[in-house]
Parts: C-alpha cells; structure tokens; sequence
C-alpha cells in the first residue's frame, strides 16, 4: 500500500484498495469478511503515511483473487495494479501460477509487483527489452505511468552467439570464436541504438548492458550488478500448452528477483 500510495502521489492519481474474499463458503461467513476487510481497509487509510491526502478510496469483492482483482480494476478504469509480492504455494504455482501471475497473463493492465521495502520514488531503473514492440510498449508505460521520473536508466538485452558451439565443435581457435562472439555482440548494440531511436527513448539517456546469455540469465546478472530498484518487462501474448510448459521470461523473473518489477501485458484484442 504504501508503493501504491507512492506512486499515486507522484501522478496526483485517485487511487482504490482493494480486498478479495473467497466467495465459496457460506454467506454469513462470506459477509463477516466482508466486514472485516472494509474495516482493515480503511484503518489502513487513515494510518499508513503515504495515503494520507490523496484521493484514496476501497473496495472489496468477492470470488477468485485474480479475477477479483481484474473486475474491481475494470470497475475503476484503473490505469495501474499494484500488488505485494505474497506466499507462494509450489504444488497451486507450478500449474496455474501465482495470483500476479495470472493477472498479469490475462489482463489488460499493467501490473506492478512491490517486493522491496518503500523508502523513496523509483532512483534506478532497468528495463529488459528483446527490441520487439512489447518491450518498447514496457517502457513508454513506465514513463507514463510516472515510475521512471528522475531515475538513473539501464537497459539489458541478451543475445546468443549462435555458432559459438559449432565453432568449437569444428576445432577452431579460442581466437577466432573470441572474434566471433566480439562481432555478435557489437551487432547487438548496433540493434539496440537502433531500437532506442526508432521509439524516441533517447541513447544517451541509458546504460547499455549487452549480455551474452539468455533473457533470464541476462536480467539476472544485470540485477547483481546495477541493484535496480525497479525492473521493467513487457510481456508476449501466449497461450495453451505451450505457455504450460515452457513458463514464459516474465514468470522465471517474478519468481526469482527481490526487486520491484513492472510488468506490461500486451494490447488484447
């Protein structure tokens, strides 16, 4: 609450608590909830800090965590969700994922994750990008969304010298295939710069970390380094058994960083 409170401030944004009770039990007990979740709520209102002044309203629902918390955003119009990083439960998470998750999977808003103590306003922001247009759609929002403000800005990317094995497999030199890998990644800051300009992000205003892994390794060894305070990611439209299966980058980071993450859905159709 206190991030969401944070950021609403930042924005001079309406801001909505939401609270989801489980609607599968008896209605006594399902009102009793209810009632109590209203009080939490608004005594939460009236204590934390970073809510005190803005306009700031709650509201609690009943059914399923994520669908809850999708139907209470469209209610709103919300621009944003903000929600704390809870408990996961390994058996429930490995086959329909974390709540986040799957707000995240099948809603249309952007969702913050907050999994670090709130001190301040966003000081170091990194954005992993594939250069495609979700991750450009990832970055815009953070800047609309008023997340990146002031903040010293780092870029990550990940590529794969694809030949890499072959070379060595075929016996040539460490020389050669350093050479090779030398070639690849300066081809892959030649496409970032490319990419910061075609969407007007600016090249100077970024750090540039070009890493030689794939997207998660990369983001994570980027994260050790720099210790952002935030991390922004876009999200690609998958889905069925593929999605099952294979997870998806933006699920392995959710599940793996201590640091606030942005994520970005794609448009819906």
């Amino acid at each position: 609450m206190r991030r969401a409170g944070l950021v609403a401030r930042d924005v001079s944004a309406e801001l909505t608590l939401v609270h989801v009770v489980d609607d599968d039990q008896p209605a006594d007990i399902l009102e009793l909830e209810r009632r109590e979740a209203q009080r939490y709520l608004e005594e939460q209102m009236a204590s934390i800090p970073e809510l005190q002044g803005l306009r700031c309203r709650s509201t609690v629902v009943a059914g399923d965590p994520f669908d809850g918390i999708l139907k209470a955003a469209a209610a709103s119009s919300a621009d944003l969700i903000v929600m704390g990083a809870h408990r996961k439960q390994l058996l429930r998470d490995i086959f329909v994922g974390t709540t986040i998750e799957r707000v995240i999977r099948t809603g249309p808003r952007p969702v913050l994750m907050v999994n670090a103590e709130v001190e301040h306003s966003y000081k170091k922001v990194m954005a992993a990008v594939d250069m495609s247009e979700p991750s450009a759609r990832a970055i815009r929002t953070a800047r609309e969304s008023g997340l990146i403000g002031d903040a010293s800005l780092s870029l990550v990317h990940g590529y794969d010298a694809f030949a890499k094995g072959k070379m060595s497999n075929a016996g040539i030199g460490k020389d050669d295939i350093a050479r090779y890998v030398a070639a690849e990644r300066l081809q892959a800051g030649r496409e970032l710069v490319a990419f910061l300009e075609a969407n007007d992000f600016g090249v100077d205003n970024w750090s540039l970390r070009i890493k030689e892994a794939g997207p998660v390794e990369a983001i994570m060894e980027a994260i050790k380094e720099v210790a952002p305070d935030l991390l922004v990611i876009g999200t690609h439209g998958r889905s069925g058994i593929i999605k099952v299966l294979l997870g998806s980058v933006t699920e392995s980071i959710l599940r793996s960083v201590d640091v606030d993450v942005f994520a970005v859905p794609p448009i819906r159709s």
